[in-house]
C-alpha cells in the first residue's frame, strides 16, 4: 500500500469510533498544551526579568545583604543607612549610591486609602543610579530636602489616580501611616508583574523612613559607576569599605551583568522543569493511545485475518496500526500546540509569556514520538496474528 491509501485507512478506521478517538486524543493535546504554556511562561519570565535588569544600565552594581546573592538576608540583615553613606561619601568621584529601605504602608488623603502601598526610602541620588525613573509631575526630592528632614514624598501612578484623579498633585499633603508628607514628585507609569501592581509605590528620604519605622537595616545599595572602564575599580572600593565593618559573609556585591547570568540560569532550568512536569501528562496520553490501540486490534482481528487472506504482508498491517497511533498522537499535538499558542497569547496580556519555537518544536516532536512509541507494540501484535486464529476469532 501506498502512503495515500495508508493515511485513508487509519483515518477511515479512527472515525469509526468518533468518540473513543477524541478522549483518546483528547490527553495528547492535554499534555502538548501544557508543555507549550509551562515553557512560555519560563521563558516569558526570564526575558522580563533580563530586560528589566538591562534597562539599569551595565554599569549598575547592587550590594546585597548576606552571602550568594543576598540570601543570607533571611537569617541576618546586617546592611544599614550608614553603610551607604560611608560608600557614598567615599566614592563621589566614581559613582553615584542609593540605598533602598523597604516597608509597606497605607497610605490616606482626605477619605481616600490605599492599602499595601510599596514604601521606599531612599537617597536624592535614586533617579541617577535607577535611570528608568520618570517623572511626569514635579521633581524629585534634593540633597537639601534630604538633608533638612522635612517629609516630603515621590508618588507612583497608582497612588495619584486613587487621590488626585488627573488633578496637580504637586503641595498636596497625603498620609503615609500617621505622619505627613509634602507630595514633590509623580513617577510615569511603571506597570505590573506577576499581580503585583509597580505604582502603587511611594518614595521618601531614607532617613524619614529610618526614623518613622525604627529600622536602620536596607534591603540593598544600589551604586551606579561614573563609567563602565570604573566599574573594577569601584567594587573593588566598595568591598575594601564594607569589610571595615562587616565580614565576607554580610553582604555580596553582584553587577546586572551577573544578575541576568543567575538569572538566566535559574529561569532555563525552571523553564525545563516545568516542560518535563508536562510531559509527563502526555506520556499518560502516550499510554492511553497504547491501550486504545490494543482495544482496536481486538475488535479488528477478522478484519486483519481477511486482509491477511486477501495478501495483505504483516509489513502493511503494522504500517496501518502505526499510521493510526501516529495521525491520533500528531492530530492532537496540533491541536494542543494549537490551543498553547493561543493561550500564551491571552496570558500575555496579564503575565509574562512568550512562545519559543523550540518549545513549539520540542512539543511536535515528542507528540509524534509518543505515538510511534506507544502505538509500536500493538502495531506488532496486529501484525504476528494468524490468518486463520483471527478469521476463526469471535
Amino acid at each position: 500500500m501506498n502512503i495515500d491509501e495508508l493515511i485513508k485507512l487509519s483515518i477511515n478506521a479512527l472515525l469509526t469510533n468518533k468518540l473513543r478517538t477524541f478522549l483518546t486524543t483528547l490527553g495528547i493535546i492535554i499534555g502538548v498544551f501544557s508543555i507549550i504554556l509551562l515553557i512560555s511562561i519560563g521563558t516569558g519570565l526570564q526575558g522580563y526579568i533580563t530586560k528589566q535588569i538591562s534597562s539599569l544600565g551595565s554599569n549598575v552594581i547592587f550590594v546585597l545583604p548576606g552571602n550568594s546573592g543576598g540570601l543570607g538576608a533571611v537569617i541576618a540583615n546586617k546592611l544599614t543607612v550608614q553603610d551607604a553613606k560611608n560608600l557614598q561619601s567615599r566614592m563621589v568621584s566614581i559613582a553615584k549610591v542609593s540605598p533602598e529601605l523597604r516597608q509597606l504602608e497605607t497610605l490616606k488623603y482626605k477619605n481616600f486609602k490605599t492599602k499595601g502601598a510599596f514604601v521606599v526610602g531612599t537617597s536624592s541620588e535614586y533617579p541617577n543610579v535607577v535611570s528608568t525613573i520618570k517623572l511626569v509631575q514635579g521633581n524629585f526630592f534634593t540633597a537639601g530636602q534630604e538633608r533638612s528632614g522635612v517629609n516630603v514624598i515621590v508618588i507612583g501612578q497608582t497612588v495619584y489616580g486613587k487621590f488626585f484623579k488627573d488633578k496637580n498633585a504637586i503641595g498636596k499633603r497625603i498620609f503615609v501611616g500617621t505622619k505627613l508628607y509634602n507630595v514633590v514628585g509623580v513617577f510615569d507609569k511603571i506597570g505590573s508583574f506577576a499581580g503585583v501592581d509597580a505604582d502603587n509605590i511611594a518614595v521618601i528620604p531614607v532617613e524619614s523612613a529610618s526614623q518613622q519605622y525604627g529600622i536602620n537595616s536596607i534591603a540593598r545599595i544600589d551604586i551606579s559607576a561614573n563609567s563602565n572602564e570604573l566599574l573594577p575599580v569601584v567594587i573593588r572600593q566598595i568591598n575594601q569599605i564594607l569589610l571595615r565593618r562587616h565580614t565576607t559573609d554580610d553582604f555580596s556585591v553582584q553587577t546586572s551583568d551577573s544578575i541576568i547570568s543567575t538569572v538566566s540560569n535559574i529561569t532555563t532550568v525552571l523553564s525545563i522543569a516545568l516542560g518535563g512536569i508536562a510531559a509527563i501528562s502526555l506520556l499518560v496520553g502516550g499510554i492511553g493511545v497504547a491501550n486504545i490501540m490494543l482495544v482496536s486490534v481486538t475488535e479488528r482481528t477478522r478484519e486483519i485475518g481477511l486482509r491477511k487472506a486477501l495478501g495483505a504482508r504483516r509489513a502493511d498491517i503494522l504500517r496501518q496500526f502505526l499510521f493510526e497511533a501516529v495521525i491520533l498522537s500528531i492530530g492532537g499535538g496540533i491541536i494542543g500546540i494549537t490551543f498553547g499558542v493561543v493561550a500564551s497569547f491571552v496570558l500575555s496580556k496579564f503575565f509574562v509569556s512568550e512562545v519559543t519555537l523550540w518549545s513549539v518544536l520540542l512539543a511536535f516532536g515528542f507528540s509524534a514520538a509518543v505515538g510511534i512509541i506507544f502505538g509500536m507494540a500493538p502495531a506488532i501484535r496486529a501484525s504476528r496474528l494468524s490468518p486463520i486464529e483471527a478469521l476463526r476469532y469471535e
